[in-house]
């Protein structure tokens, strides 16, 4: 039968003169969507199951309409080009994301020649840090594991000095010093330059010769931010805009520190999108980073997924501006555009990595476009002015909520170009047939689970889709400048997800809080939220009783686990106190009748924490390849090659050709023709020629790279440096590390 398919007009695109005489073109984009069930309508309805009958009368697909080639934004040659190419003055690169250098003494032909030039280790410690450093006149700067910021001599790898910050207690996603990346800021006749990062609750702005602090920013050099520092931010003249790891973007005065705006990445009352949230939410946070248009002051934000994550009974609606790619003014904070990926995401699949800047060719036109890139595998190419697609976006109807109070949006994107970098949607046809038995486990666990298109959560049943570690991640995707091809790592690890509800009552609040709650309020809150809901990466602890024992809680304290460091404050007793707390045990009286709901009368759910389909020797239940470096072409949408990242070496022993690993690091390119990428777990750096994918050279490293690496210039020698402090999610067999290793071609 052949499928209904309808055509959304271009009329929902609609533009607004936008007075601001810094730009040459006074036209702007807002673009909006209306696909979606009105979030006010839903959230008067009792708690009942969608009605799937009317959801099979839809159109199976609708498209979105690809921008007309003469409304695309001409291309503008980047500012100093040249020399901005050859400078790694932000983690990202550049401010446009792209990660390109055009240095070319390293080339293909000479690259076999690569060697170690020096390896710093900061000795103050050992955890995941995942900031590419950033160069300024041949000098490296970089956080530690251990909370300090350092400057390293470029050409020795020796340490110039040190700035230690305060080490809360316990540590917070945030409280990692520069998580996300920094920037340099060369001053003006008025102003010293300064190397701005966050940590914690602040933004620093520090002396590149001393690491002092900027006496005139703020107070001691830092200023507050209200929902905690993540990523590198951006300046733009006398602008510095960053994002929270909470929510929101904030812009500061780079010179004085002074606040300038805030734009609420979850619309409040009386803001366009508001209408799209059933009440007070949180989520959409900007925690992977942002870009910049220099030349226009248009800084491109890329939020991430609403919160809670996989349970959207309370938020019924599109969540705008969750998953979105959001164009902000750099000088006023007003909303030019959005661009929404999926809407009322209910599977953590974040819009993750920074956007990049990269201009293509349209019949013959070169225009300038800017990416959207989700876990989702969805990589979107938009106008930089107005944020409508250069390719045609089809959506297909999604199924309905299986969950009573869940409202699914009706439709999902299911993109044809450009091509996805991965699907989504898990089959059985994938699973794994590495061995005989491994395929036999992996078809038990799928037969008791459910899978599909955007899939919704069947209560107490997995759900598998390739999602919260599959297709993109925030470390993002390279840009070749010249040519505009994209290079992106991605992941095909297939995520198990269980939703249940929650029966677990909370402490009637006229009863006094137990020695457990007390401790957990001090030492787990933070991360794990004060309802144990969980708070981003950091899973709900709701329901732990059901798939944990006390040894195995008893473990992870002790040792940590991915983001969440080891705690060796506890003693013995206080130990036992948090354990009956999480499991509820001796606890306070609860509230009177039924379980505690999250929105009104509405059923209250959880889920089982991040989990992944995996064979019965712990590798990814599908058939490889499980880490991916990409290459795609821009102007025209398709992959022009894709190949296995990563070695699973115990495989390798066996016979299996490579199948590629999980990998969170991200790849750069230059001029010489080729990709660095590392973040693996084999904990390799590599060397592909940008043109063929064929690998070239790879070198070990003393732990996993854990982020893309940095091309500079010292003394007419070029360098890369990578991050290589292991642990996380990518692991390694050497653990947790302390190293930052530059690699140079042999005097």
């Amino acid at each position: 039968m052949k499928s209904r398919s309808n055509s959304i007009p271009p009329s929902w695109f609609t533009r607004r003169r936008c007075n601001d005489r810094t730009r040459a073109n006074p036209w702007w984009g807002v673009v909006a969507f209306a696909v979606g069930a009105g979030a006010a309508a839903a959230a008067a309805a009792p708690a009942k199951l969608e009605d799937p009958a009317a959801r099979a009368a839809l159109p199976e697909f609708k498209t979105i309409p690809a921008a007309k080639t003469a409304d695309l934004t001409p291309a503008l040659d980047p500012v100093g080009s040249a020399p901005l190419f050859s400078r790694w003055t932000r983690s990202q690169g550049d401010n446009g994301a792209r990660r390109y250098s055009a240095l070319n003494q390293i080339t293909r032909d000479n690259v076999r020649d690569l060697e170690m030039a020096w390896t710093f280790r900061s000795g103050d410690g050992a955890a995941n840090v995942q900031c590419t450093p950033i160069v300024v006149d041949g000098v490296l700067y970089a956080p530690t594991p251990g909370r300090a910021l350092v400057a390293i001599d470029g050409a020795t790898g020796v340490e110039r000095w040190r700035k230690q910050l305060e080490a809360p207690r316990p540590t917070r996603l945030q409280d990692a010093p520069a998580r996300r990346g920094l920037v340099y800021w060369p001053g003006d006749r008025e102003n010293a330059a300064r190397i701005l990062f966050g940590a914690g609750d602040w933004i620093y702005a520090v002396d590149p010769k001393t690491g002092g602090a900027i006496a005139g920013f703020g107070e001691g050099g830092r200023v507050p931010i209200a929902t905690g520092a993540t990523a590198g931010g951006v300046v733009f003249q006398h602008v510095f805009v960053t994002s929270g790891v909470l929510g929101d973007v904030f812009a500061y005065d780079v010179r004085t520190g002074k606040a300038l705006w805030r734009f609420h990445s979850v619309a409040r009352d009386g803001e366009p999108g508001a209408e799209t949230w059933d009440g007070p939410q949180s989520g959409a946070n900007g925690w992977s980073g942002l870009s910049l248009d220099d030349q226009r002051g248009i800084a491109f934000v890329a939020f991430g997924a609403p919160r809670p994550d996989m349970v959207g009974v309370g938020r019924i609606g599109d969540n705008l501006f969750s998953n979105c790619v959001v164009a902000l003014d750099m000088v006023t904070g007003r909303r030019l555009w959005h661009f929404q990926d999926l809407r009322h995401d209910i599977w953590d699949l974040d819009v993750c990595a920074p956007p990049n800047l990269v201009t293509i060719t349209r019949e013959g036109k070169r225009v300038d476009v800017v990416t959207c890139l989700g876990k989702s595998g969805h990589l979107f190419v938009l106008d930089r002015l107005t944020g409508q697609p250069i390719f045609p976006v089809r959506l297909r109807r999604a199924p309905v909520s299986k969950l009573p109070g869940e409202v699914t949006t009706p439709y999902q994107p299911d993109p044809e170009l450009p091509e996805p970098i991965t699907r989504s949607e898990f089959h059985p046809s994938m699973i794994t047939d590495r061995t005989p038995e491994a395929r036999a486990f992996v078809e038990q666990v799928v037969a008791r689970s459910s899978y599909g298109f955007f899939e919704p959560f069947t209560e107490g049943k997995p759900t598998l889709y390739i999602g919260s570690r599959g297709g993109a991640e925030w470390s993002g995707a390279a840009v070749d400048v010249p040519t505009g091809r994209l290079y992106v790592t991605s992941n095909r690890w297939v995520s198990k997800i269980t939703v249940m509800a929650n029966d677990e009552r909370e402490r009637d609040p006229r009863q006094l809080a137990s020695a457990g709650e007390k401790i957990y309020a001090q030492h787990c809150a933070a991360c794990h939220a004060p309802n144990r809901g969980g708070v981003g990466v950091a899973p709900p602890l709701i329901g732990i009783k059901s798939r944990l024992k006390d040894a195995d809680v008893l473990a992870l304290i002790a040792t940590g686990r991915g983001a969440m460091p080891p705690n060796a404050l506890l003693n013995d007793e206080q130990k036992r106190d948090l354990l009956d707390y999480l499991f509820r045990r001796n606890q306070p009286p609860a509230r009177g009748g039924k379980a505690e709901a999250s929105a009104g009368d509405r059923p209250s759910y959880f889920f089982d924490g991040f989990q992944f389909l995996v064979d019965h020797e712990g590798y990814p239940g599908i058939k490889p390849p499980w880490g991916l470096l990409n290459c795609y072409d821009l102007s025209t949408g398709k992959a022009l090659w894709r190949v296995p990242l990563g070695e699973l070496e115990a495989l390798t022993t066996q016979g299996v050709p490579k199948t590629g690993s999980q990998n969170l690091g991200g790849a750069s390119v230059t001029a010489g023709g080729l990709v660095f990428v590392a973040g693996t777990e084999d904990e390799k750096l590599r060397a592909f020629d940008a043109d063929t994918g064929v690998e070239l050279w790879s070198a070990k490293l003393p732990f996993a790279g854990t982020a893309a690496p940095a091309i500079y210039e010292v003394g007419g020698r070029q360098f890369v440096v990578i991050t290589a402090t292991g642990g996380g999610r990518v692991g390694g067999a050497s653990g947790a590390g302390d190293a930052y290793v530059a690699f140079a071609l042999r005097n």
